[in-house]
């Protein structure tokens, strides 16, 4: 679903761009590694910060990059015309539960706070499964119930209402679309938000953990 005028605000402005370059790709990095050489793609990219510090602070080669708003879109194409190398990224309007991409095309996907908008978000983590390649990863920050259910958040904001997860049930949810996070996970915020990175398993990797009592084994 699309920002209200509230959280719109909240998103576009300097302080939440500081926070994206100076502190949440840090977590990422330091959760996951860097991105050097590599393919991504970012859900949710708003007017393209998120683009910009994913290319020049985690050091991917290329980002595709989508929005469910094309008035974001447009924001991202003009702001990056200037602030990206030629050829670096590529933006559309897209659902993030039908990205147009191939099937294992990118070597990582970025979730800065995307799938919590999102009515059916395990239809989202499906999707991102899809296109990452074999042991990609997914770099996720979200908003638990938690935070939610707070009552500043249910009167200014809109989020849908039904279905929401903590971060537990979040790393439980992606473990059962083959995204693992193990060890790979904070939470900030007194537990209202989640910072981590799932890792796409290897093919036949599933097959495995059936054949051995669910132990992953050479």
């Amino acid at each position: 679903m699309k920002l209200n005028r509230v959280e719109w605000w909240l998103m576009n402005n300097p302080v939440r761009a500081a926070v994206q370059h100076h502190v949440d790709v840090k977590y990422f990095a330091r959760l996951g590694g860097r991105l050097d050489g590599l393919v991504a793609a970012e859900i949710g990219c708003g007017r393209g910060v998120g683009v910009e510090a994913v290319l020049g602070r985690l050091g991917a080669a290329r980002v595709w990059a989508f929005d469910l708003d094309p008035r974001m879109v447009r924001r991202a194409r003009g702001r990056l015309a200037t602030r990206t190398g030629p050829g670096r990224h590529g933006l559309g309007a897209a659902d993030a539960s039908a990205l147009p991409l191939r099937d294992a095309s990118v070597d990582a996907v970025l979730d800065f706070g995307v799938l919590h908008h999102m009515p059916d978000w395990r239809a989202a983590l499906a999707e991102i499964r899809r296109v990452l390649r074999p042991g990609g990863r997914l770099y996720f920050l979200e908003i638990t119930r938690q935070c939610l259910d707070r009552w500043v958040i249910r009167t200014f904001l809109d989020h849908p209402a039904e279905d929401r997860f903590s971060a537990e049930e979040l790393i439980a949810e992606l473990a059962r679309h083959g995204l693992h996070v193990g060890h790979r996970h904070a939470t900030r915020l007194f537990g209202d938000m989640v910072t981590g990175v799932a890792i796409r398993e290897a093919q036949g990797s599933a097959e495995r953990r059936e054949t051995t009592g669910g132990v992953d084994r050479p």
